[in-house]
């Protein structure tokens, strides 16, 4: 802070511009810290790509040894031994390349962290300066899009054999006493300006363990609006998508009633599930509610899972 003339500034107008420094500050720090982990991301694929080069003579050598018993048609101890060891060292192997993905994973979610505390650090630093020109609201084509790329980088669940999927993964409920961070995004009960109430989709500001209550930010800047919401209000998003293929438990199933991100909006809405995703790529197939179609629903329309959660409410409006 050197160079401040203290004298030229209240005391409010100092806590201000030291919130400012200090968020200026995270931002220098998160910048080195993820140029330090990319590079880290960085070896670690090479060893993997290393690993697998390692790794693919000894696959041909199983090839081969499967080809000859094919041609000799017989099985021979001197065979069955030689498999025993080339399989055993293609597990080995295997497992080595496994360990290596999954710390690039946790690099990568540590980076992903990082860019998080950085555009909240930013936000902040761009509330609390005065001499900042006001934020500019996002066009809606641009939100739209940013919507799309947090449900297509959402990462996938990848667990241990024998792993459970752990709350917040697809359709897992979050435990009973989570309280979601400062920028994750969530489902929230509020009241639209008619007097009615929608879900919307909500950027978390702060939580008072006091009065059990949520800050939250409407995604869409055009509302420009701040709620203050008690915690049944508030729905966390998934943080892992759900793979089909080795997690289905954790899962929406068919015909089951949620809450699913209209395309193209930032409203949810309830929605029964038509079919759910077979790979961890494919989307949610969701019937919305809508009174206009003869039987009270929607034709199909696509979900990503980052944007499909529990609907509290059971009973068809």
């Amino acid at each position: 802070m050197q160079g401040w003339d203290v004298t030229l500034y209240s005391k409010f107008d100092l806590q201000l511009k030291l919130e400012v420094y200090i968020h200026s500050g995270n931002i220098m720090s998160a910048d080195t810290k993820i140029a330090e982990l990319l590079t880290e991301l960085h070896q670690l694929i090479k060893q993997t790509q290393e690993e697998r080069s390692r790794s693919e003579h000894n696959l041909l050598n199983i090839q081969k040894t499967h080809e000859r018993m094919q041609t000799e048609n017989k099985t021979s101890p001197y065979y069955r031994t030689k498999l025993r060891g080339l399989y055993t060292t293609a597990r080995a192997d295997a497992e080595a390349e496994c360990s290596i993905l999954r710390h690039a994973l946790d690099k990568i979610a540590e980076i992903k962290s990082l860019l998080e505390e950085r555009r909240i650090a930013a936000k902040m630093a761009g509330v609390n300066s005065d001499n900042d020109p006001p934020r500019k609201t996002m066009r809606r084509g641009v939100l739209m899009t940013l919507l799309q790329q947090s449900a297509m980088t959402l990462p996938l669940w990848i667990g241990k054999p024998g792993d459970s999927p752990p709350p917040l993964c697809g359709a897992m409920p979050a435990n009973s006493d989570y309280v979601a961070k400062q920028g994750d995004k969530v489902a929230a009960r509020v009241k639209a300006v008619d007097g009615d109430e929608q879900w919307i989709l909500a950027e978390v500001v702060s939580y008072s363990h006091s009065t059990n209550k949520y800050e939250v930010d409407d995604i869409d800047e055009e509302g420009k609006e701040r709620h203050t919401l008690s915690r049944r209000r508030i729905i966390p998003l998934p943080q892992w998508k759900a793979n089909p293929e080795t997690d289905p438990e954790a899962l929406f199933s068919k015909d089951q009633l949620v809450l699913a991100l209209y395309p193209q909006t930032t409203c949810f809405y309830r929605a029964l599930i038509h079919t759910h995703p077979h790979r961890p790529q494919d989307d949610y197939s969701v019937l919305f509610e809508d009174t206009s179609y003869a039987d009270g629903y929607s034709p199909p329309l696509n979900v990503a899972q980052r944007y499909v959660v529990a609907c509290k409410e059971n009973k068809k409006k």
